[in-house]
């Protein structure tokens, strides 16, 4: 990509185009459970960053942010202005591992990150400028995809990816990423704390990618009385579902910020809960399973238009033989 040879190549990540500071980058796989967690509510983003350009209205005046562009000129199927956990600090190197979160809004993302990639595929490079090192919570606010590469561990092991629709998402339309992979957010209004919890938002987004469960949540999640993330969470408990942390890192087009996350769950235990994976979402295609094996890791992380997080997931995935 492009944009990632504006940084530093020490800065790339398994040799992809994603970047990330040394601190982000653990040197082994991390059990997801061992990434301490903390929440402050009452952080407040306080640094200005440079306005993008931004196109007149009808009626001649600017819009007022890169959002609002969007929704009113080419408004994506799914774009709505959730609540997030916006990134306060991370440190997944050291030996405790710990992520540190605020409240945040999923336009955040949009008005720094993809106004800053649109800037930059027409010539400009002011918001980039403002905003100096993408990976420090200082200079821009980050919200944060978790995003997991499933595997069906088996003698021959499998795995799973998905195909953005342009038309249907606000951010990477027309690349592969890994499934399931969503920005980590409460489950509605009134669930921030219920919520705050990275295994618990892994659960959702595999309901939602992987089973075509909607992601509007009429009530708060009883996740210990919803059978599909109990059977998960005693899988856990039990070693046939494992899931690893192997880093966090930053898109050096659009900023989008993605944890890397690896589950790999044993074939007997995937057949019972996932049955039939369906072949579309609300978001795009979801892939036929493919082999977990170096030719198709090398094919999707070189040759093919992925994601840069979920090329580097994929890689680590490979290099630390997480199938």
């Amino acid at each position: 990509m492009e944009a990632a040879g504006e940084y530093s190549t020490d800065r790339r990540v398994a040799g992809t185009p994603l970047l990330a500071p040394t601190h982000w980058i653990p040197a082994a796989p991390l059990a997801l459970t061992s990434v301490r967690l903390e929440f402050d509510p009452d952080v407040a983003f306080t640094r200005s960053a440079a306005r993008p350009s931004l196109p007149l209205r009808p009626d001649g005046s600017h819009y007022a942010s890169y959002a609002e562009t969007i929704a009113d000129l080419a408004r994506p199927t799914v774009f709505e202005d959730r609540p997030t956990y916006r990134l306060l600090a991370a440190d997944l190197a050291g030996p405790q591992p710990v992520l540190r979160f605020g409240r945040g809004t999923y336009f955040d993302s949009i008005n720094t990150g993809e106004a800053a990639a649109h800037e930059y595929t027409a010539g400009r490079h002011d918001l980039r400028a403002a905003i100096g090192d993408p990976w420090d919570p200082a200079r821009r606010p980050i919200n944060v995809a978790i995003s997991t590469l499933t595997i069906r561990s088996d003698k021959e092991s499998h795995f799973y990816l998905h195909w953005r629709d342009p038309a249907k998402v606000g951010h990477a339309g027309g690349l592969y990423q890994v499934a399931p992979s969503g920005i980590f957010q409460p489950s509605g209004e009134g669930n921030e704390a219920h919520d705050f919890s990275l295994w618990r938002n892994i659960v959702r987004e595999l309901a939602e990618e992987l089973l075509g469960q909607s992601e509007d949540y009429e009530t708060r999640i009883d996740y210990d009385k919803w059978p599909f993330a109990a059977r998960l969470s005693a899988g856990l408990a039990e070693g046939s579902v494992r899931a690893y942390c192997v880093g966090l890192g930053v898109d050096p087009l659009t900023f989008a910020t993605d944890l890397l996350t690896v589950l790999s769950i044993d074939a007997d235990v995937f057949d019972a809960l996932f049955g039939q994976v369906v072949d579309g979402n609300d978001e795009g295609r979801v892939l036929a399973p493919e082999p977990f094996t170096a030719e198709v890791v090398d094919e999707y992380v070189h040759r093919k238009p992925m994601q840069a997080a979920g090329a580097a997931i994929l890689q680590l995935a490979w290099n630390h033989q997480l199938g």
